[in-house]
């Protein structure tokens, strides 16, 4: 083996890597963070998760992805540590899939519909579909299934010139002596072990040794060890991604190394016993790219089956390694589901950010509702609970935009894009609005604390704009939560509604004012309000005109503004003279 072919087998192995990671990444944008949100509605069913983390490795084509998204979901408080053991367990299973794929190249027949079936027969075809889709292809959903097919060629394309390099180490009589040495179970374990640490996915590391098979020098004696090895160093990822973590999310890791250190000590003892029994005979034979699949899926299968049963035996063995120890609790609902592990899959993360947005949302909007109550009938107990609403929108505001800048750096779908976009823009207006609710409640509580109150008529008034101020806020909110454009055009012509109550109220305070029959300290607190209220009232409408020009692709907020509420525009007009009919001043 020469120099070049040293350079042509490193070549096949960096492309063999790009490959997998290529298609990886497009199996999980098609599927839009959906399969890894089945995980969150796990049950308690053990063989349900099993069967559900399986789904998921096979579709994301790596357990390493999948059970570092398992750390993350019991970090979040998602998932149950119960729940988690089943879908790591799965998650064994599933990854052998690629091994299955890669096992196809072994396919010999001189029938050209078999041939076929080689995936270096059809990943040509599949390359060239690829490029078509992403150079030609509009809808976003086509491009990314472009970059499976192609990921999916590249990865192909690598196993054969892996393969095609390495056909010559089989005169090699050195390289030979090497692989012999492996057949000693302990050391072909810790092959397979550092390698898969090393690459960081099982598959690979498995679509590696089905490669050197082609020298026909890797005999079952040597591979059944490097893959139950294989198993063992996959938990690396896992493990690294603990740390820092809670101590649930520690346990979930160390459930995956447990798993695989007591499927193979168990796999071993009954393997080796029983070869030494029995004798098996394909033990000296040399294995093939199918054979290394068998006995990949065969391990994980077995020990899946042998360990279920004490899936609480694992968790609790997990348990007496992590101890319990005291941990700060976050008490602001959600925004434990920001964790750093879900940014690798921008459209699980996209997920859990739209979850905690809708939480901020709800904050604020209680934050402003509980404020103008205090008007009908004052309950010094809501004081506490609007302040504590308003911190929570804080936090959520901090929280939020950290993690949006760092998921907007990550290659997204054009929906979950345009979705980040939306919820940077609007955060502010909701951290806004539940500070106009606090300064509401600091005049409610001025107006209390001073035995001052405002007359029958004024209250009449305030009660008027405060029903508009309510109505325009949660119709901003359905817009914002439904994504809804068609419903965004009403948030527009209310808004201008309530600018005309708050002109026309101010009006009538002065000439109240000026009859005597209100107070200048009345005046500044009713002031102060009406400007709460029609700052609100603003940020709706910011809310709603940001969806609507991020959904036509336009940021020209004034000029859409000054065109909406053109005279010339007769819809808007017609809409605001439906709308004032509502909110009648007495």
């Amino acid at each position: 083996m020469d120099f070049f072919s040293v350079l042509s087998m490193i070549g096949g192995l960096a492309l063999f890597l790009y490959g997998m990671h290529v298609m990886g990444d497009g199996l999980s944008k098609v599927s839009g963070g959906k399969m890894e949100k089945i995980l969150e509605s796990l049950t308690s069913n053990p063989l349900k998760a099993v069967g559900l983390g399986a789904l998921v490795t096979a579709v994301i084509q790596s357990s390493s992805a999948t059970t570092v998204m398992v750390v993350g979901f019991v970090n979040s408080g998602i998932m149950k540590l119960s729940q988690a053991v089943g879908v790591i367990m799965g998650a064994n299973i599933g990854t052998t899939i690629t091994s299955w794929i890669l096992s196809l190249s072994g396919i010999q027949s001189d029938s050209f519909f078999i041939k076929m079936f080689k995936p270096t027969s059809f990943s040509p075809i599949l390359a060239i579909i690829g490029v078509a889709f992403l150079l030609f292809a509009k809808s976003e959903k086509k491009k990314d299934i472009g970059t499976i097919f192609l990921g999916f060629a590249v990865l192909m394309f690598g196993m054969e010139s892996m393969s095609s390099a390495v056909k010559p180490l089989a005169d090699v009589p050195e390289f030979t002596g090497i692989l012999t040495a492996f057949s000693n179970p302990l050391l072909g374990m810790l092959a397979g072990a550092v390698l898969t640490a090393v690459i960081q996915s099982s598959s690979a590391s498995v679509g590696i040794l089905q490669a050197l098979c082609v020298t026909g020098a890797v005999s079952y004696s040597v591979a059944i060890p490097i893959i139950l090895g294989q198993n063992i160093g996959t938990c690396v990822t896992a493990l690294l991604s603990a740390i820092g973590a809670k101590k649930n999310a520690k346990r979930a890791a160390m459930v995956h190394l447990y798993f695989n250190i007591i499927g193979t000590a168990v796999f071993l003892v009954v393997f080796y016993g029983l070869h030494m029994v029995l004798d098996f005979q394909f033990m000296g034979q040399a294995a093939n790219a199918a054979g290394i699949a068998v006995a990949h899926s065969a391990f994980n299968v077995f020990a899946t089956c042998i360990l279920l049963p004490f899936s609480k035996g694992l968790e609790k063995l997990a348990c007496i390694t992590i101890r319990d120890e005291k941990e700060e609790n976050d008490e602001t609902e959600g925004l434990q589901l920001l964790d750093a592990r879900f940014l690798d899959k921008p459209a699980l993360a996209m997920e859990q950010s739209r979850t905690v947005a809708k939480y901020m949302a709800d904050a604020s909007r209680d934050c402003m509702l509980e404020a103008l109550s205090l008007f009908q009938e004052y309950k010094g107990e809501l004081e506490d609970k609007i302040v504590e609403d308003e911190n929570k929108v804080d936090k959520y505001e901090d929280a939020l935009g950290t993690y949006l800048v760092k998921l907007g750096q990550k290659d997204m779908s054009q929906k979950d894009s345009r979705d980040l976009s939306v919820i940077l823009h609007c955060i502010g207006d909701f951290e806004r609005i539940s500070d106009h609710g606090v300064n509401i409640m600091e005049s409610a509580k001025e107006l209390h604390d001073k035995g001052l109150k405002f007359s029958d008529k004024a209250l009449a008034e305030l009660a008027v704009i405060s029903r508009a101020v309510e109505d325009i806020v949660k119709l901003s909110y359905q817009v914002f939560e439904e994504r809804n454009y068609k419903l965004a055009k009403k948030v527009e012509p209310l808004e201008e509604i309530i600018d005309e109550l708050n002109q026309e109220l101010k009006s009538r305070h002065v000439n109240r004012l000026r009859e005597g029959k209100c107070t200048i300290e009345q005046g500044f607190i009713l002031s102060d309000v009406l400007t709460s209220l029609e700052r609100i009232s603003d940020h709706c409408s910011n809310i709603a005109v940001c969806i609507s020009q991020i959904a036509e692709g336009s940021y020209e907020t004034h000029s859409y503004l000054n065109a909406m509420k053109s005279e010339d525009n007769l819809s808007f007009q017609k809409t605001m003279d439906e709308t004032r009919k509502y909110y009648p001043l007495p």
